[in-house]
């Protein structure tokens, strides 16, 4: 006999939360190993869950639009239909001593990650050692705790992240981010209870997650030290070559894409990132592109390898990952692996402005958009030319002012002179 926790998986590695979409099964419902019992909303997507145990859906703890933190209990599992009492009790915090006297003693269980992703986000633990939250396991890893000395203080013994962060002299335990913790984040004003003016016909409307995870990633940039440097760029040649491919489905995002990746393989420095142990040079060049979502936020669909696709492939699957990222069906790999991010305001009519770096990255670029402009020549004569201007954020850490201009120096030099070359 047993009665197994279901846990809310971790479905990337910066969700701290999640909400329940939908369930897919109801309590007293028979479920198979492997099967799907429960739609969870990430940071950024849908995601369907399987189970990694066969049972009956004994109660459900966390009901359909509600949230809650990565590794908490959102159901109970029983192993027979004649335990589902016992596990409801247990719901309820009431003792249970028909699963105190079985021959094998309750044992928590987690549900595993999305049929996609291989590696489950928590390990389901027997009896004999210690069940772990799947955050206190990421942070055991990166204090170097062993969780096997460790007393659980969570439900049923379980360690949780507190735990892991005690063991290891840690003061509070800091949601995981791809930029590490330091003391400017202490500056930061955001801990403060913000200014709500007080107008009583106003309305609050609640975050959604998007928004949320949107809005840790802007605090979280807050602590890396960046300088932002721009660059005025001719698109004649540009244009020109667009009203060529656009009717074969390639898109100024597609281009855009293209030639920074291009352009980034001459330019390892700002296709890095900042890490403890130094700078991180990913062995790719995955360009992350900033999409506004129809119920507020955004995400960063990105285009993995884009420097050897072809255009035509290139925008094809931009195509894909836009449309999908608008149903919330993109994996987590497709929205949390670019090296470098385009944030393009340019179709709006923005002339320029400057962007927030995105966690994890060494450098983003805000395009706007390109309107013809009077230009004197070195004989000083006079021409139309269409120009856009561009501003690259970049982590001072890692990337330098030469760096910087360096790559906006050879950007502009393939978009005026050699843009029949992103065909190729």
């Amino acid at each position: 006999m047993a009665i197994r926790e279901v846990f809310m998986p971790a479905l990337s590695s910066t969700m701290t939360e999640g909400k329940i979409v939908s369930w897919q099964k109801s309590p007293g419902d028979k479920v198979e190993k492997g099967e799907i019992v429960v739609v969870v909303e990430s940071d950024k997507a849908d995601m369907d869950v399987e189970t990694f145990y066969s049972g009956f859906i004994a109660t459900i703890m966390v009901q359909a639009g509600e949230s809650a933190p990565v590794g908490s209990a959102i159901a109970l599992v029983a192993e027979t239909e004649a335990e589902i009492e016992v596990a409801k009790q247990q719901a309820l915090g009431k003792s249970a001593p028909a699963a105190q006297t079985a021959s094998a003693p309750a044992v928590p269980a987690a549900i595993a990650a999305p049929a996609t992703t291989v590696t489950p986000a928590a390990t389901t633990l027997r009896s004999d050692r210690p069940v772990v939250s799947p955050r206190a396991r990421k942070l055991a890893k990166e204090y170097g705790v062993s969780v096997e000395t460790l007393n659980g203080t969570g439900p049923n013994g379980r360690i949780t992240a507190e735990d892991v962060s005690s063991a290891a002299g840690k003061a509070t335990v800091a949601p995981i981010q791809s930029v590490p913790a330091t003391p400017v984040v202490a500056a930061v004003p955001a801990v403060a209870a913000p200014i709500v003016p007080n107008v009583p016909s106003a309305q609050v409307v609640p975050f959604n997650t998007l928004q949320a995870a949107v809005n840790r990633n802007m605090i979280a940039s807050l602590a890396v030290p960046t300088f932002r440097v721009g660059y005025t760029i001719e698109t004649n040649n540009l244009d020109k070559l667009y009203k060529q491919v656009k009717s074969k489905g390639v898109t100024m995002t597609a281009l855009l894409a293209k030639a920074v990746a291009v352009t980034l393989a001459k330019h390892p420095a700002v296709n890095a990132s900042y890490s403890d142990a130094g700078v991180s040079h990913p062995g790719t060049i995955n360009i992350a592109v900033a999409v506004a979502m129809p119920d507020g936020g955004l995400i960063t669909p990105v285009l993995q390898g884009a420097d050897k696709l072809d255009l035509y492939s290139l925008s094809r699957m931009w195509k894909d990952l836009v449309d999908r990222a608008r149903i919330k069906q993109l994996q987590p790999q497709e929205y949390s692996s670019g090296t470098f991010t385009i944030s393009n305001l340019g179709m709006l009519g923005v002339d320029r402005f400057d962007a927030i770096l995105p966690p994890g990255t060494g450098a983003i670029l805000a395009v706007g958009a390109s309107h013809p402009q009077v230009v004197a020549s070195e004989d000083g004569t006079f021409a139309i030319r269409r120009q856009m201007q561009v501003n690259m954020t970049a982590d001072h850490r890692i990337i330098y002012g030469a760096d910087a201009a360096n790559f906006l120096k050879d950007l502009a030099l393939l978009i005026q002179t050699n843009a029949q070359s992103l065909t190729l």
